[in-house]
């Protein structure tokens, strides 16, 4: 993953955190649900609750944050969610070693680690346009784009082995872990940091917590791409909640088989995050956004054609393999257009307005497809989804103006 374009140390370091915390996620992928599902014998309404009221209720306790992260130092706060993760993962395994682990417990937990996920996204995108000048930052979202992909294809088969040998507890401690070693990696890219922005005088007024949205629904390139990508992960997550259910508790996968069909097909976004920048170069960022934005949502409609057996295994690693590929070029691309379009005295408060809208959606149509997989069951639910997916492209910007001017703030060492 080296490359000629260094991006300096402190980002170096910035990116083994991220490295790190991420393996830790992936090595959990779906612990929650299982621990559901084999644990606690939920049904499909509960592991969709789990997902979707944990995720919401978190979103709305992160809606004062971003705010708040815009006017701190971006490193103390990514320090500190980092801690506040870890501490709140480790509490599950000590529940459930004195036996009162409970359905409440995980979903409470779920919205502590949801709230402090949004507040790390938010600091974490504006800290990095502070480390870096405008022309490096798709090379450092291409980088931790890869970063990604590369964990979703050695997390999951660990953590299902682990899942296997341990049960599901044991990945919740992994991931604990890695936010640990992630707060040890972010303290140690050291240096001085841009002031952040004054506080306007007076009380936090309800009008300033929308300041985010505010400055999103202004931007006309911002604006669709933002309604795309709400629609588009909400309605994706809702069918993955229910493909959980189907693969595990219908068609009989166990959780290895489960975890390898995501973990394999992610060698499609490590190719296609690398090549994003040079199709970028060639054909021009937008271009390439929309087209890939486009082709990322012909695939998930197959997933309900998904059947028992290695071949039902073979067809959904196909499908997840030409969906990842897609995404690994869209993402790293989305997420500079981001940056390049908000000033920095406003990143934090924009990335926590359309973490806390990604995630509000994605909860809203988890639990509504919950209840449809409840009525229609989980395949045919999965089907309405993927029907749905297809129209998500007409929301995509159509065209993209050159990138707002923006004075790059001296670094304050204090």
């Amino acid at each position: 993953m080296r490359s000629g374009h260094r991006l300096g140390r402190r980002f170096g370091w910035l990116w083994a955190a991220y490295g790190t915390s991420a393996l830790g996620t992936w090595l959990a992928f779906g612990a929650f649900p299982l621990i559901a599902i084999q644990v606690l014998h939920a049904g499909p309404a509960q592991v969709a609750a789990l997902s979707s009221v944990g995720a919401l209720v978190g979103a709305a306790a992160a809606i004062p944050l971003g705010s708040w992260v815009e006017f701190r130092r971006k490193r103390p706060v990514l320090i500190g969610t980092d801690l506040v993760r870890c501490a709140a993962l480790l509490t599950i395994p000590a529940a459930f070693a004195l036996g009162v682990l409970s359905f409440a417990w995980l979903l409470a937990v779920s919205v502590v680690v949801a709230a402090a996920d949004i507040t790390f996204r938010a600091a974490s995108g504006a800290y990095l346009k502070t480390l870096l000048p405008p022309g490096d930052l798709l090379v450092a979202n291409t980088r931790l784009e890869s970063t990604t992909w590369t964990t979703t294809m050695i997390g999951p088969p660990l953590g299902g082995a682990a899942i296997g040998l341990l049960g599901p507890v044991a990945t919740v401690v992994a991931d604990a872990a890695s936010y640990l070693l992630s707060a040890l990696g972010i303290g140690a890219t050291g240096g001085g940091e841009p002031r952040p922005a004054r506080r306007p005088a007076g009380r936090l007024r309800a009008r300033d917590l929308l300041d985010g949205w505010r400055h999103i629904l202004a931007d006309p390139v911002l604006r669709p791409l933002f309604f795309n990508t709400a629609l588009f992960n909400g309605l994706l997550m809702a069918a993955d909640a229910l493909l959980a259910v189907l693969m595990l508790a219908h068609l009989g996968f166990a959780p290895w088989q489960y975890g390898l069909a995501f973990a394999a097909p992610a060698v499609g976004g490590l190719v296609a995050s690398r090549l994003a920048r040079p199709l970028a170069a060639r054909f021009g960022p937008h271009r390439v956004l929309v087209a890939a934005g486009w082709a990322r949502a012909i695939w998930p409609l197959g997933l309900a054609l998904v059947g028992p057996g290695a071949a039902g295994l073979l067809v959904l690693m196909g499908l997840q393999l030409g969906l990842i590929f897609c995404c690994g070029i869209f993402n790293p691309l989305a997420a500079t257009c981001r940056l390049e379009r908000t000033a920095a005295g406003r990143v934090a408060r924009t990335l926590s307005a359309w973490t806390v809208t990604s995630r509000a959606t994605t909860a809203l149509l988890t639990a509504l497809w919950g209840v449809l997989g409840g009525v229609l069951g989980p395949r045919a639910a999965i089907g309405v989804a993927g029907v749905l997916l297809l129209a998500t492209p007409l929301l995509l910007p159509r065209r993209a103006p050159a990138p707002l001017p923006e004075p790059r703030p001296a670094p304050d060492p204090a």
